[in-house]
């Protein structure tokens, strides 16, 4: 059984400023159905996978005139994120299954939509709101090559599901494969372990990030995703920002040690840094605008923000991060510094 134990983390709630940057870019809407909702079951049981095995989410039951209320609400929640609310879908679909995640932070709900027609499924996530997950996701969005959507109402936050093989079980069934394409697999470790440092995402373990295999007509390509974004900025130990550091994700690192050299490791890293970089121009008043947000809020304590800008100083050999008073601050000279974007450092270091 995968060990998913792990020190619990403080939530922050949404700043007004942030509330506003939400407002303003159309993610926070009204949603019929609030995280407290789902909490009010009346009885629960194991979801088994297909070995038997505990996975450690609880499948809710629901009075039956509650659930009724309930599931209507969840499938235009579904129809919101899906297809920007065309109610014309919604009597194609029902709702197979509300599970309840019982390890980690934030103890999501996770949603099980099917098309009653063709019996595809599909998935969405119902969680407490938190400011750090929030910068997060919004940093995904802008800075990754990834798209990704959700919604916030009030002290609730609706995601999409990401598709992918979860890292963990990727390294177990998927990384001895004959038809594993190495080192194209290797190359995009290292590009989003760079990704993840650059914008500070922390705790990239193998179950916090999911592995898309695209087949292309020379062989698969890779791409790996993180599904986690809880640890955005919080942690104080800048190894906690690097994915080759966890212990589950040694396989891969072992992988790329063998496959790629130190000089063409550098080149990747440069290769992802400049792709970051050019996002930078797609949405500049947006990034803006969140980086005013992030620098102003408060998403960590004070012992991590100490111990993480003493740490990024010395491996940067610039004494600004000493001067950084917020995780936000810290996050943005990073970006900075790391892509040589002298006009994205919070403005009183310019």
């Amino acid at each position: 059984m995968k060990n998913h134990t792990q020190r619990k983390k403080q939530f922050y709630p949404i700043s007004s400023v942030l509330r506003e940057y939400l407002r303003h870019y159309k993610r926070e809407l009204f949603l019929p159905v609030e995280y407290e909702n789902l909490l009010q079951s009346v009885d629960s049981y194991p979801l088994m996978n297909d070995k038997n095995i505990d996975t450690l989410w609880q499948t809710m039951v629901y009075d039956q005139h509650y659930g009724k209320d309930i599931f209507e609400g969840l499938k235009q929640i579904y129809v919101l994120l899906r297809s920007g609310g065309d109610k014309k879908i919604l009597p194609n679909l029902y709702v197979d299954r509300v599970d309840y995640c019982t390890f980690g932070n934030t103890k999501p709900f996770r949603i099980r939509i099917v098309n009653q027609y063709n019996d595809n499924h599909d998935y969405f996530y119902v969680k407490k709101a938190d400011a750090s997950r929030i910068y997060g996701l919004e940093l995904e969005q802008l800075l990754s090559p990834n798209e990704i959507n959700f919604h916030v109402d009030r002290d609730t936050l609706v995601e999409e599901h990401i598709i992918g093989v979860p890292g963990d079980d990727f390294i177990e069934n998927f990384l001895h494969r004959e038809d594993l394409n190495e080192v194209r697999l290797a190359k995009e470790f290292i590009k989003f372990n760079e990704r993840c440092f650059v914008r500070l995402l922390g705790d990239m373990r193998a179950y916090n990030y999911v592995v898309e295999m695209t087949p292309d007509f020379e062989q698969n390509q890779y791409r790996v995703r993180a599904i986690d974004f809880d640890q955005q900025c919080y942690e104080g130990r800048k190894s906690f920002y690097l994915p080759q550091f966890f212990k589950n994700n040694l396989p891969v690192v072992d992988l790329c040690s063998r496959l790629i050299n130190v000089e063409t490791s550098h080149q990747y890293q440069r290769e992802e840094r400049t792709l970051i970089k050019r996002r930078f121009n797609v949405a500049p008043s947006r990034i803006t605008r969140l980086r005013d947000s992030m620098c102003k809020d408060l998403i960590s304590s004070e012992e991590n923000l100490g111990r993480l800008r003493s740490e990024l100083a010395r491996m940067h050999k610039d004494s600004r991060f000493e001067q950084c008073r917020t995780m936000g601050e810290i996050t943005f000279l990073n970006i900075a510094v790391s892509l040589d974007l002298h006009d994205e450092a919070p403005s009183r270091f310019l």
